[in-house]
């Protein structure tokens, strides 16, 4: 796919990777439409792609409900008149053990709100916003049959989906993320729209460097680069993923050789 001129829906664009996807697929050209629930984000998220020179505009949306979502991609569909392609970024971590047991006693378990809150932000929001790009998409096409449209669902998982200590809801959740980009590769070629998914290791994200530097620096050790990744690096890899039209139904792991 030619990024220049391509509308590109980025989830969880208002810090992180997402920012980072936005703005570095601005400067290729692309328009992105950003979604997110923190506005002021989305706000400079919106300015850094101007800086860009990108039109861009900024969406504020919970991706778990699922009217809102609708609403969201029907309109900046008829914003920008046209949907290339979604980034589903958007996700969250409420890290604990199954079970935290000492002594033979239960001192903590993992509750039900911290198990549904991951799985519907990274889960259910990755199944509500693609399946409404998907939908758009689809439309355009019969819209204008003399054309051929390609598109691109990409999805962001994590190197925790093959299991992590700490994280039984992340770990499903992203599991589930790579369940789904397979499927619908398979589902959706038809329609001349390719499925992908990056897998990023630990990156230089608010959410990574929060963590106390005793961690940070074992973390770092265990990494064979020696270095948590660049969010930049991410966004190399999406455009990638866009500009490559045989890239489809895998799963890119990008964690600096930390899972061998």
């Amino acid at each position: 796919m030619e990024l220049k001129g391509k509308t590109i829906a980025i989830t969880g664009a208002a810090q992180g990777l997402g920012r980072a996807m936005a703005v570095h697929l601005a400067q290729c050209g692309a328009q992105p439409a950003l979604l997110d629930r923190d506005e002021e984000g989305l706000r400079q998220t919106h300015a850094a792609c101007g800086q860009a020179g990108a039109r861009s505009r900024y969406y504020p949306v919970d991706i778990t409900e699922e009217t809102q979502v609708e609403a969201c991609f029907q309109a900046l569909a008829n914003d920008f008149g046209t949907l290339d392609g979604v980034i589903n970024n958007a996700g969250i971590t409420q890290d604990g053990l199954l079970v935290k047991a000492k002594d033979g006693q239960v001192v903590k378990k993992m509750s039900l709100a911290d198990w549904d809150a991951v799985s519907h932000i990274d889960m259910r929001g990755v199944f509500l916003c693609a399946r409404e790009a998907t939908a758009r998409m689809i439309e355009a096409r019969a819209d204008d049959t003399a054309r051929q449209f390609p598109g691109l669902i990409l999805n962001i998982s994590s190197i925790s989906r093959a299991g992590n200590i700490g994280q039984t809801n992340y770990s499903a959740a992203k599991s589930g993320v790579d369940a789904m980009t397979v499927t619908w590769a398979k589902e959706l070629a038809r329609h001349n729209i390719r499925v992908a998914a990056i897998a990023p290791g630990f990156f230089r994200t608010a959410m990574v460097e929060a963590m106390p530097d005793k961690i940070l620096d074992k973390l770092r050790a265990q990494i064979p680069l020696g270095r948590l990744g660049d969010p930049e690096e991410v966004a190399h890899a999406a455009q990638f993923i866009f500009e490559n039209d045989y890239f489809n139904g895998r799963i890119l792991a990008l964690d600096g050789g930390l899972r061998l």
